[in-house]
């Protein structure tokens, strides 16, 4: 039993050295696949991706996904502690983050992402774990311009579409790069359950989440701690 459990820890062991090298090197290289683009290619919904730079990717988008997803991300060290139930009131009335945004902030959305796998239910509640300590991860080794470029690349967008230009190309025949407010909101709102919660046809949640979004959008663009990510 000695033997096992000393077997099992050095194989942690090395499955933890290797996903901190790992993060390292996606400090400047793109993740090349992940778990849930593996399991699409399994189950046959095929992969439609293009990687492209921060830099190729509309200010609309990036403030969009901000003001949809993780208004304080600016801010944090990776965990938005207000939703979890603790005492950050005063950032949370600073930035005057509104309902509606994710439970869980752009760095943990982007480290399950890139390093472990989707589901609810015990698949969640197993993964929370590692969550929290490659949320951590990416934080330390990553900026947040790279953490937010990562997370536009790689999140799910659609039925086998993965970042913002496979979803800009699909649904508005365009590049990211040029993508309207209004564009990048609805894509944005799809985030959710971009399986159920589709762009093209226009869903009732898209519908409404993309315009509660363009007003949060207006609410923050000119934040100090906001600006630096759009440039």
């Amino acid at each position: 039993m000695k033997r096992f459990f000393r077997k099992l820890f050095k194989y942690f062991f090395l499955l933890l050295l290797l996903s901190v090298a790992y993060a390292f090197l996606c400090k400047w290289i793109m993740p090349p696949l992940t778990i849930t683009q593996i399991t699409h290619i399994i189950d046959g919904q095929g992969l439609k991706r293009n990687y492209v730079p921060l830099a190729k990717i509309s200010p609309n988008v990036r403030l969009a996904a901000i003001a949809g997803e993780d208004q304080l991300f600016a801010l944090h060290n990776g965990f938005d502690w207000v939703s979890l139930g603790n005492s950050l009131e005063g950032a949370n009335l600073k930035k005057g983050r509104a309902k509606g945004t994710a439970a869980s902030t752009i760095s943990q959305q982007t480290a399950k992402n890139v390093f472990l796998w989707q589901g609810a239910g015990f698949w969640k509640y197993l993964r929370k774990a590692p969550e929290f300590f490659y949320t951590w991860l990416i934080e330390a080794v990553w900026d947040k311009r790279r953490i937010l470029e990562i997370y536009l690349n790689v999140a799910e967008m659609g039925k086998g579409v993965f970042g913002i230009e496979a979803a800009a190309q699909k649904y508005f025949d365009k590049p990211a790069s040029q993508l309207s407010r209004r564009e990048a909101a609805m894509i944005i709102a799809s985030l959710q359950n971009p399986r159920v919660f589709t762009v093209v046809p226009l869903s009732k949640h898209v519908s409404w989440k993309s315009n509660w979004i363009l007003k949060q959008m207006s609410n923050i663009q000119n934040d100090r701690d906001i600006q630096p990510l759009l440039k």
